[in-house]
Order: C-alpha cells, then structure tokens, then sequence
C-alpha cells in the first residue's frame, strides 16, 4: 500500500509541476526573434542616389505648389457679443458696490 501512495503523490506532485510550468512560460509572441545572421544590403550605386536625390527634390517642389489653406470660418462670428460676461458682471458689481442705481432693473443684494 504505501508504495502506490508514494507512487500517487509523487505522479500529482509532477503533474502540478508541469502545469506550474506551462503556465508560468511566456507565450511565443512575446519572445523576440533574434536574426543572428543579419541580411546585408548591397551599398547604393551613384545612379541610385542620384536618382532617389531627385525623386527627392520633385517632392518638395510638388509640396510648394500647394496653397495655403484658409483661414477657418467662424458662422457664430457675428452672433458673438464682443464683451466678455466677466468684464460685465465685474462692472456690474462695481456700481453695486458705489451704491449708484443700475437701470437693469435688478437688485444687488
């Protein structure tokens, strides 16, 4: 009996331990591939330079010929009181302070 007891936990035992281990082990996205034999590219030739130089150049020229863009419209521009409500309220508040009468109608208490 007790060597299939010791034969049982020892099976649970390795068991638990594997599963600790699959779980534990970082999932294969999550490794970085290391490229040991680098790939070297041929150098340029002087044609290909001259080449990628030019494309280079039509490319800024293309981006001067663009206009410039306007000035974005603002349709509540007119609607839109020039005063801000705070200069206003502080006006307000400053009369009401000085004890002059405000033609508004409303008490300042």
């Amino acid at each position: 009996m007790k060597a299939g007891f010791m034969r049982a936990c020892l099976t649970r035992a390795l068991s638990l331990a594997a599963a600790i281990m699959f779980l534990a082990s970082p999932a294969p996205a999550q490794i970085p591939k290391l490229n040991l034999l680098q790939d070297t590219k041929p150098a340029k030739s002087q044609e290909e330079k001259d080449a990628e130089s030019a494309q280079e150049k039509a490319y800024k020229d293309s981006l001067k010929k663009i206009p410039d863009a306007k000035a974005p419209s603002d349709p509540w521009g007119t609607v839109r009181s020039t005063d801000t409500p705070a200069k206003s309220a502080s006006s307000g508040k400053s009369k009401a302070k000085t004890g002059t009468a405000t033609g508004t109608g409303t008490s300042a208490n």
